[in-house]
């Protein structure tokens, strides 16, 4: 099976790197190395939609991402990933997201954007592997302001894999929608302050300005955080496949930090928060700390 699933793979790859020009059946075979008819098969069988579908769904959540910062014309934004004329465009958008994109542009409110998860990743990693080899790991201290966060509660979870078995990866796509203070959503680990009875340590959100006006999404609660000092853990950049090794090796570099001499104790109070991981920027969680009184 492990074959077949690279071939999934090597087809989203092909149209992720060919979004804005027509991709044909033929095409994604030549990518998968089988044929057109068992490369349709396949990709719907793994992902759930077919090439066309989901090819429709990645350039309408990408000309979203786009239109979110209202820079670009719509006619411009349309045409450069693939849609053949506005009309075309504006009816697509409003099925998938219940207004048209003019309007979204004027005001991005929260829609759930696809997001195009590789086949390869789909196979939840929860099996224990041996601690990867020592590798470097850079500190940064940093400080965020005052913020509002957007949160998705789960029920019991206390790390990624089953907060998304109780939520749901689709969050995700609701959050990237957003526009963030930092500039992308995050995951955090919340200490009992910021906990309600009956959910989950884990959650993910949207950090926005405190006096954010704008719609939460139904489900979703805020919580307000102070400003606060971290410390910014950031490994070497990986193979996007080796994501669960880099995380790992970032966090137990964390574990056994001590910021003692840098002038910085723990805070038990604030929360801890995790970036998504990215290959090509390497694996970046952010510890709270505080500062140690002379």
């Amino acid at each position: 099976m492990r074959e077949q699933i690279m071939a999934v793979q090597r087809m989203q790859d092909y149209i992720g790197q060919n979004t804005a020009r027509d991709i044909s059946l033929s095409d994604l075979a030549q990518a998968s190395l089988f044929s057109p008819w068992y490369s349709y098969r396949l990709f719907r069988e793994v992902l759930g939609l077919t090439p066309t579908e989901y090819v429709r769904r990645l350039r309408l959540s990408q000309a979203a991402v786009r239109l979110r910062e209202g820079k670009e014309r719509v006619i411009d934004v349309a045409f450069d990933l693939g849609f053949s004329n506005v009309d075309t465009f504006t009816r697509a958008f409003f099925r998938a997201f219940g207004l048209n994109p003019s309007e979204y542009m004027k005001d991005p409110v929260p829609i759930p954007l696809f997001i195009p998860y590789g086949a390869k990743y789909r196979e939840l990693r929860k099996e224990a592997e041996e601690m990867p080899a020592i590798q470097t790991v850079f500190v940064q201290a940093v400080r965020k302001p005052e913020r509002l966060c957007i949160i998705k509660r789960g029920v019991h979870a206390e790390d990624y894999f089953p907060y998304c078995e109780e939520v749901s990866c689709d969050v995700w796509g609701i959050l990237m929608s957003m526009r963030s203070l930092c500039g992308e959503p995050v995951c955090m680990w919340l200490p009992p302050r910021y906990r309600k009875p009956g959910t989950s340590t884990y959650v993910q959100g949207v950090e926005v300005e405190t006096d954010y006006a704008g719609i939460v999404p139904e489900g979703f609660d805020t919580i307000l955080l102070p400003e606060a000092e971290y410390l910014m853990f950031q490994g070497l950049p990986f193979a996007e496949e080796d994501y669960c090794e880099a995380i790992r090796a970032v966090q137990h570099a964390a574990d056994g930090y001590d910021p003692t001499p840098i002038g910085y104790r723990w805070d038990e109070e604030n929360p801890r928060i995790q970036l998504e991981p990215r290959g090509e920027r390497g694996y970046i969680e952010l510890r709270p700390v505080r500062r140690i009184e002379k």
